[in-house]
């Protein structure tokens, strides 16, 4: 039996090319970076040299780039410094952020008192800047935290706006890029953001390892202690071979971002044209979504839901109904219930998360095994 992925905004398959930088890292170059010998000094090299080739990607410095072990660490160092070092009195941002951002904004408010206000999310799943605006017009020390691309429904933040309206009323602008790194160009000398965060395995990396960007001068303290690693922002000894990794899948990835895009373009387009032909009361849920994110409800009665998953793995179909982080939850997608009635949130949905390695094949495929069903 064949085995199709259309789970690539849960994780990504590994670049074969990836596998072998890796692999040669880890053989050959196993120092500590911290070390003073010459096995520890290759690492360090290997370290900055990668650090650099990050940066250039997002068009940051590489001081600016902090290694840490995935964006849901990233997310709460940033958001936990910026009340306790910058004394951030408010949190702004939406109830369809990731949960490493909502429940890191509950524990600040449970533990500080602070202020969090959440930004009205329009029935298309877009952010509302009208209202966004409105909340800054009250005048607190805030940091506004809105994700840049929906890991459920795939819809776009327009950062560049969003980034404005934050300079114009002197507010600190933190955006959780897990899934837009690697997949879309950002400049950050065009874009006044003071941090975003990655993911490596989003952009065919290895698992474990991720990235902040922490504008410079920006007064973030550590989240916790030990060694003065990583300019002491974050402790402990480095990844070297996951770092290096990480830093060739975004390369790769950016170097050939425009030919991956058409690709995926195609496959979720045609997508598309089989659910109107096969399904034709099905919804997308989202408009104007990233190119490789499609968030469904099918036509299928209620009672199918539960085990829609299920029977789409026994034939061979890995996918995804939201975030895998809550895939053993049996409530409803937190972000869907921002979007949808009542009704609509009890039928079957889909998200289909696409990457290069997909075909037209597969997506065929997985129209036969739902028209099984």
């Amino acid at each position: 039996m064949k085995k199709v992925y259309f789970d690539n905004a849960s994780t990504t398959p590994i670049h074969p090319e990836v596998i072998l930088e890796m692999t040669k890292v880890m053989t050959e170059d196993y120092g500590n970076p911290s070390s003073t010998h010459s096995l520890g000094r290759s690492a360090k090299n290997i370290l900055e040299l990668s650090r650099k080739s990050i940066a250039k990607q997002i068009n940051a410095t590489a001081q600016e780039i902090i290694f840490t072990s995935c964006g849901t660490e990233a997310n709460n160092w940033i958001l936990q410094s910026a009340v306790k070092d910058l004394k951030v009195e408010r949190i702004i941002t939406s109830k369809i952020e990731h949960h490493a951002v909502l429940y890191t904004a509950q524990a600040l408010q449970y533990e500080y008192g602070i202020q969090v206000d959440f930004v009205k999310v329009k029935p298309n799943g877009e952010i509302d800047l009208t209202h966004l605006v409105e909340l800054l017009s009250d005048e607190k020390k805030t940091l506004v935290s809105l994700m840049h691309v929906n890991n459920e429904t795939g819809t776009i933040l327009d950062l560049e706006k969003v980034s404005q309206i934050c300079q114009e009323h002197n507010t600190l602008f933190h955006s959780d890029t897990v899934q837009s790194i690697g997949k879309t160009a950002i400049d950050l000398q065009k874009l006044p953001i003071d941090f975003i965060v990655a993911s490596a395995h989003k952009f065919h990396g290895p698992k474990g390892v991720g990235f902040a960007f922490v504008r410079k001068n920006s007064g973030l303290q550590p989240l916790f202690f030990g060694g003065e690693q990583e300019k002491g922002q974050r402790p402990g000894t480095e990844a070297v071979h996951q770092i290096a990794g990480m830093a060739k899948a975004l390369e790769l990835s950016i170097n050939n971002l425009e030919a991956d895009r058409n690709h995926i373009s195609v496959v979720k387009s045609y997508l598309v044209e089989r659910l109107s032909l096969d399904f034709p009361g099905f919804k997308i849920n989202g408009e104007n979504t990233f190119y490789n994110l499609l968030n469904v409800i099918l036509p299928f009665d209620e009672s199918k839901t539960s085990m829609l998953l299920f029977n789409l793995d026994m034939k061979g179909i890995a996918i995804a109904r939201g975030s895998a982080c809550q895939s053993g939850s049996i409530r409803p997608s937190h972000v869907l219930a921002e979007m949808l009635s009542e009704s609509d949130l009890k039928k079957p949905s889909l998200r289909i998360s696409f990457s290069h390695f997909n075909t037209k094949e597969e997506v065929d495929l997985l129209i036969e095994a739902l028209k099984s069903i």
